[in-house]
């Protein structure tokens, strides 16, 4: 059975470009911008879009690694993947980040698409603290090189 890295890859749902660390350094400045907006809405009391802010910071933290990598998603679910196969298993990254972009990218989308979806404020800051760290970390790993 192929790894689920694999089948992004050959879906064409991650793809490979030339490595750009002005992309990388580019999407790390959106998430920072994602997590600004994402306190101003918490502050305001704006909690569906704090939470949907919170999940993009995190989103372009991620992404700023495939950027810097040579790589280009077409999927979110696919972004986590690559992390798995790339970083997680090489030992670069800690596995519970993975997990908690997967987290976040289902309550994003239960979120954006549910018709249920019910907001709780000490949740909402839970993710905004979660981007915060998540982040740092992926900063952290960035700057590595």
């Amino acid at each position: 059975m192929a790894s689920k890295f694999k089948e992004c890859t050959e879906k064409g749902l991650l793809r490979k470009i030339p490595p750009s660390e002005e992309n990388c350094i580019r999407s790390i400045n959106n998430a920072k911008k994602w997590l600004r907006e994402a306190e101003k809405s918490f502050r305001n009391s704006a909690y569906l879009s704090s939470l949907l802010g919170s999940y993009l910071a995190m989103f372009h933290s991620a992404r700023a690694i495939l950027f810097r990598d040579g790589y280009r998603e077409k999927s979110h679910y696919c972004l986590a993947r690559y992390l798995e196969e790339k970083y997680v298993k090489t030992g670069k990254l800690e596995k519970e980040w993975v997990e908690l972009l997967d987290y976040y990218r289902e309550i994003r989308h239960d979120n954006q698409y549910g018709l249920t979806f019910i907001v709780v404020q000490k949740e909402v800051k839970e993710a905004l603290d979660s981007a915060k760290k998540f982040l740092k970390r992926i900063e952290e790993i960035t700057n590595e090189r």
